[in-house]
């Protein structure tokens, strides 16, 4: 197959507009990679909101005091913890992707989306909730969590690190691994798999066209898996 994409920025173009998520999560289990999925009660904010990008990871932890002076630690006194600083170190690719919290508050709104467009971000990613839902909506920022809920994290919870490897419903995710969220479901791609899955699934969906131009053209679903190999 001729080269399908020759940098990051192309293969987020490729996979916006040629791939989806159950055609690249087929190829997978095939490679034996049969468990990364995350939890399907993540879904994107609106329905056409498709995320492809490289993973910026972000640890969360709950958190019982907007700031304690007294506390041992050296977030303890800082509201947030470290999230301005994780925000602003976002790549030009990366998707902002948030886990390790209870689902209490929010952790993500519409000024860090804001932020996020500003540095070249893609998306985000939450195992949990976002908000300031009409605002995200109206930048068309990528957004995928599990919907809207006001409550700030503020007095709640804080970032204690970032780029480092997270857990989202039992599913690892790095820096730099491929996400990959659509209607359908959100995929983490490890990076040292990506050329291999991008390929194969290009393959396959390409196939599957020619499947459904011959079921179109009246072809019985036998004839067409037997021909194409492809259902």
């Amino acid at each position: 197959m001729p080269e399908l994409y020759t940098d990051d920025a192309s293969l987020f173009r490729l996979m916006r507009e040629e791939l989806f998520t159950a055609v690249v999560g087929d190829v997978m289990d095939k490679m034996g990679l049969q468990h990364q999925f995350l939890p399907p009660y993540l879904k994107p904010l609106r329905d056409d909101m498709i995320v492809a990008g490289r993973a910026m990871t972000v640890l969360e932890a709950d958190w019982f005091e907007e700031s304690n002076a007294t506390g041992q630690s050296t977030i303890a006194a800082k509201p947030f913890g470290l999230m301005m600083h994780a925000l602003d170190d976002l790549k030009p690719g990366e998707v902002y992707v948030a886990s390790g919290s209870s689902h209490r508050f929010a952790l993500w709104g519409e000024m860090m989306a804001t932020r996020a467009t500003q540095l070249g971000a893609v998306g985000a990613v939450l195992d949990g909730y976002s908000r300031d839902t009409r605002g995200i909506l109206k930048q068309g920022f990528p957004t995928i969590s599990m919907g809207g809920y006001a409550q700030d994290q503020g007095a709640r919870g804080k970032v204690v690190d970032w780029r480092v490897p997270i857990e989202i419903g039992g599913i690892r995710v790095r820096t730099g691994d491929l996400v990959f969220g659509d209607l359908d479901g959100t995929l983490i791609i490890p990076r040292e798999a990506v050329e291999e899955a991008i390929s194969l699934a290009v393959e396959k969906v390409r196939g599957e066209n020619k499947v459904a131009k011959a079921l179109d053209e009246g072809m019985s679903a036998v004839e067409a898996f037997e021909t194409f190999g492809i259902m």
